[in-house]
């Protein structure tokens, strides 16, 4: 098993996962100038990361990589046992992909929607303003828990990855303390060090 990653980004999320469960596997590095190349594109047609190769599947996308890797490995418990366990580790890893890293992206990559500094600025500010109105979400959900779906599921590491960027851009979690608590715990974790240890990011 390959995962095909950038160092920091989101695939930092399945190789959590693969931690978690003990699945054996390879990490191939990707440049950002290679992502279009045509070998890269024969594995991910989008051009982006993450891609897990598993023999002869070639699978794309953060949630669908990490419900595989959960499903491989039913003991490790990170999907949930009943049916609405499971709907809610769904809602909060889809509530990270489609909401939280959905509007993070425009922070990073505000230039890619216009050549104007001004423009490209209000649309850093305003997606910095909904990312925080999305992480008071966050911050209410795990009022009184350890985890997003109540007990540690595929969820989790893709907010951990994305609360990385947040401190990177140095935004302000000051008032969201269930969120701190939450990335302290993640980043004393024995998978989560172990994976950012791998990525060279320790």
């Amino acid at each position: 098993m390959k995962l095909y990653y950038m160092p920091g980004a989101c695939p930092l999320a399945s190789q959590i996962v693969l931690e978690w469960t003990g699945t054996p596997y390879e990490l191939q590095a990707v440049e950002r100038s290679a992502l279009r190349s045509p070998e890269y594109l024969a594995l991910n047609p989008v051009g982006s990361v993450p891609t897990l190769v598993d023999g002869s599947l070639k699978l794309t996308q953060n949630p669908a990589i990490m419900e595989y890797i959960s499903e491989l490995h039913p003991e490790a418990g990170l999907h949930g046992k009943t049916r609405e366990q499971r709907a809610e580790v769904r809602r909060w890893l889809s509530f990270n992909n489609s909401d939280l890293h959905r509007t993070f992206s425009l922070i990073f990559a505000a230039a890619s929607y216009s050549d104007d500094p001004a423009v490209q600025n209000l649309i850093a500010q305003k997606s910095t303003d909904r990312v925080q109105f999305l992480f008071g979400v966050a911050n209410k959900n795990l009022e009184g828990k350890e985890y997003q779906a109540g007990s540690r599921s595929i969820a989790d590491p893709y907010l951990f990855v994305i609360l990385r960027w947040a401190k990177a851009k140095k935004l302000d979690l000051s008032d969201k303390p269930n969120l701190e608590a939450f990335f302290a715990r993640m980043s004393a974790d024995a998978g989560v060090k172990t994976a950012l240890k791998k990525q060279g990011l320790e």
